[in-house]
């Protein structure tokens, strides 16, 4: 599988002003021969304006015809990052994903919040898994804060997808946290982990870049710089059975003996 992290900066509620971005960076990563193209976290308003609910995409209608539009015109699929979807008064931070033909075939909204940064507060949590198929490969998504949660992402493992893509506006100075995270979650789950991050500065934010791809030995396929870039990687899918073989973690759980509730 070929995959292209389209690394990029969100111009903060210019969503046209995105979307062109987006359209160039995709027509320049297809001209790789890719399979997917993954885009960051609230790439259509950046993360994020003050307004955003009154700038949010109802439905996210805007996007997916956009989206839809580059997957069909490139024939590559497309893991859409997420946006700020407006339903009824309220907005999610929502990932929309798009097979070669322009079909969506998977919508995830972030379940894990940020509070520190009042994320909470201003967007409504989702409250399902992304599981899904590209090309036949059993995949899932996260979204930025996601990540720090090992109980979901273990979820998605035991699902039995193969490569997990997390979409982010990850700021300085958490850059070693971002690294050592997505390294632990693809050693851990013994899957591929493509793990694109947003640069600029938004307000107090300095996004640091970095996108990643790992394999499930938690080595480093290829890795961004701190700047825009389109970061190409090859993964191997070939290599995650023999590597589930040889230390089965799956096999060796005792899930009997785990309680992940907190206690009272």
């Amino acid at each position: 599988m070929k995959v292209c992290a389209v690394q990029i900066g969100a111009a903060v509620g210019d969503r046209a002003a995105n979307k062109s971005k987006v359209a160039e960076q995709l027509a320049l990563a297809a001209g790789h021969g890719i399979d997917v193209a993954v885009l960051p976290e609230l790439w259509d308003l950046g993360f994020y304006p003050a307004d955003a609910l009154a700038l949010g995409d109802p439905d996210g209608a805007e996007a997916k015809e956009f989206l839809s539009g580059q997957a069909k015109k490139y024939g590559i699929n497309i893991v859409g990052g997420s946006i700020v979807c407006k339903n009824e008064g309220t907005i999610r931070n929502r990932g929309l994903v798009f097979d070669r033909d322009g079909a969506l075939v998977s919508l995830y909204d972030k379940t894990h919040l940020f509070s520190p940064s009042g994320e909470h507060e201003n967007f409504e949590a989702g409250d399902r898994l992304a599981v899904y198929e590209l090309d036949g490969v059993p995949v899932g998504q996260i979204i930025c804060y996601d990540i720090r949660f090992g109980e979901l992402v273990r979820t998605l493992a035991l699902k039995g997808i193969k490569v997990l893509f997390a979409p982010a506006a990850w700021p300085h100075p958490r850059l070693n946290h971002w690294r050592l995270l997505a390294r632990a979650r693809a050693v851990e789950n013994q899957m591929f982990v493509v793990a694109v991050n947003a640069v600029g500065t938004v307000n107090n934010l300095t996004f640091c870049g970095h996108s990643m791809m790992v394999d499930p030995w938690g080595e480093i396929v290829a890795e961004a710089g701190g700047g825009e870039q389109l970061l190409m990687g090859t993964l191997d899918l070939s290599i995650i059975a023999d590597i589930r073989e040889r230390i089965n973690v799956f096999r060796d759980r005792r899930p009997e003996l785990y309680d992940v509730q907190r206690e009272k």
